[in-house]
């Protein structure tokens, strides 16, 4: 029996992370974000909604593992289609649990973004 992934199985788990990650590291490389609800309609392995509490976990394992290779937070360029246009509350609990100075939620955002987009820019110039 396939082990289960927050209702989804493993493989189909990662399946949806790399194809989140195809669509995250061709938005970096433009250095633009892309919002949630974008983002969780590019996904075809897991059907999963934009405000499903396990797309924040999705995203958190995306962003950990990407951290852990030196490219940043990936996540941070996934943010609210209206509003702030920023990413959520769940970005910024991530961020001090690697710990980012998340003290001002704007200066962190800013700098993690920029991270992503450099860690980009020099891959693919």
């Amino acid at each position: 029996m396939p082990h289960i992934n927050h209702g989804f199985t493993d493989k189909a788990w990662e399946l949806g992370k790399a194809q989140a990650r195809q669509v995250l590291y061709e938005v970096a490389r433009k250095r633009r974000a892309i919002p949630y609800s974008d983002l969780v309609g590019r996904i075809t392995a897991i059907h999963i909604d934009a405000h499903d509490i396990r797309f924040g976990y999705f995203l958190g394992e995306i962003s950990r593992e990407d951290d852990e290779k030196g490219m940043g937070l990936t996540s941070v360029l996934v943010v609210h289609k209206s509003g702030d246009q920023r990413p959520g509350f769940g970005f910024f609990e991530l961020a001090e649990n690697l710990g980012r100075d998340v003290s001002d939620e704007e200066a962190c955002w800013i700098e993690e973004f920029n991270a992503v987009h450099d860690y980009w820019a020099k891959k693919t110039g």
